[in-house]
């Protein structure tokens, strides 16, 4: 172990929230350094604006007098992201990398590098809590539910969640703007990220069509009338609307169409129209790969709230484990569009207490019918 030489590294992004975080813990006395993660090479397409952050975030660690650290983590991105991204999509899977670069990249190999280089914890701009309480860290809600990011969270257990400090998850995110303009900071009015850094601006679809060759097939309606064609099934996902190219179709209402469903190894994708549509609709959920930020599920079985994706709102239900390291849920009334690759994430008031990736639903499968 390096000797302690900073009280917390704090991941600089070159964005308001990073330079907010560094801010606040200067102030409270801290010693800090910054430390920006490059985790995608370029490509050439110049949609990753990489080296304009990394100069934002110079510039912050410049105007608050502290150290700053550059380090390329894009290996470790693209072996322990990456390559699972595409995998889930293959597989007509909706991956969440978020989720998945958290835990791997933010809070396991940025950890790591910030511990080499001395620090005691590390400080990210995210919108969340952590305190402690009879021993055990508890990863909690941000004080401003618009902007929490516990949902991609929910995989650090308790190593992670004792080294991190999130300031700013106190803060509403009007704050965190006047901040940072009261400081100077040129990042003060800067847009937000958003999306997945690798594909930046880009159309989602010609991204992904680098890796996933378009494989055309038809489109279907739930009762089997071939509607159109697709260019792939795994460029969509369930609950889509926009993308489809269907216009008119005769004999149909005038409603939007909606994909209900994929057939990966047919290579047909299966539409309704509605946005309520009963295909869509589920009561229960089959997952896996469970983690639980306490290091351990709560019971075998527990109620609690759960969300199926980000801003959701939460959905009371029964949460089962088995022995092979699945679960089950079983949610108080039907949910939409619940996508397998998503995560579903479990609540207890403002604690997160942890997810599991989707595998299944019991909605009605139109390959089937």
């Amino acid at each position: 172990m390096s000797q302690i030489v900073f009280d917390a590294m704090v991941g600089v992004s070159g964005g308001v929230d990073s330079s907010v975080t560094a801010l606040l813990l200067q102030r409270q006395g801290h010693r800090i350094a910054g430390l920006f993660m490059q985790n995608w090479d370029d490509d050439g397409s110049g949609d990753c604006r990489a080296e304009d952050d990394r100069r934002d975030a110079v510039a912050v660690c410049g105007k608050l007098g502290i150290p700053f650290f550059a380090r390329n983590f894009a290996k470790e991105y693209w072996s322990g992201v990456f390559e699972h991204f595409l995998a889930e999509y293959r597989a007509g899977r909706t991956p969440n990398p978020d989720v998945l670069c958290n835990r791997e990249i933010k809070f396991r190999t940025f950890l790591d590098e910030a511990r080499a280089l001395g620090a005691q914890r590390i400080a990210t701009g995210h919108y969340a809590r952590v305190d402690a309480r009879d021993g055990r860290y508890r990863l909690l809600r941000a004080v401003d539910e618009s902007k929490d990011q516990t949902y991609f969270l929910h995989a650090l257990g308790q190593e992670a969640l004792a080294s991190t400090w999130f300031p700013i998850g106190e803060l509403p995110k009007a704050r965190v703007r006047e901040l940072a303009r009261e400081a100077g900071f040129a990042v003060h009015g800067k847009k937000d990220s958003t999306g997945i850094c690798f594909i930046g601006e880009r159309d989602f679809r010609d991204f992904l069509g680098q890796y996933l060759p378009a494989r055309p097939g038809v489109i279907r309606a739930v009762d089997g009338q071939t509607l159109g064609e697709h260019a792939g099934v795994f460029y969509y996902t369930l609950g889509q609307r926009e993308g489809l190219n269907l216009g008119g179709v005769k004999g149909r209402p005038q409603a939007p169409w909606f994909v209900v469903g994929k057939d990966v190894a047919a290579n047909v994708l299966y539409v309704d129209q509605g946005h309520d549509s009963p295909w869509l609709q589920s009561t229960r959920l089959r997952a896996s790969q469970p983690t639980f930020t306490a290091d351990r599920a709560p019971a075998k079985a527990f109620r609690c709230t759960a969300k199926t994706r980000y801003r959701q709102s939460d959905e009371a239900c029964q949460v089962t484990l088995f022995d092979d390291a699945t679960l089950e849920v079983h949610f108080d009334r039907p949910q939409r569009a619940v996508t397998p690759g998503q995560s579903v994430v479990f609540y207890d008031g403002e604690e997160c207490l942890g997810g599991a990736v989707i595998d299944s639903t019991n909605a009605p499968d139109p390959s089937k019918s």
